[in-house]
């Protein structure tokens, strides 16, 4: 994942790959697996 703005931080959480960025929340973004989160134990992936 490439960084969209000068104040993004990409952090790895549980085998997820996020951008942070708190000045300009626009620029949230995931990569990564959806193993732990809702949509996973719903049955879609």
């Amino acid at each position: 994942m490439k960084r969209r703005h000068a104040g993004s931080q990409v952090v790895k959480r549980r085998g997820t790959l996020y951008v942070i960025n708190k000045t300009m929340p626009k620029f949230k973004a995931r990569q990564g697996t959806t193993r732990g989160t809702k949509l996973s134990k719903k049955g879609v992936k």
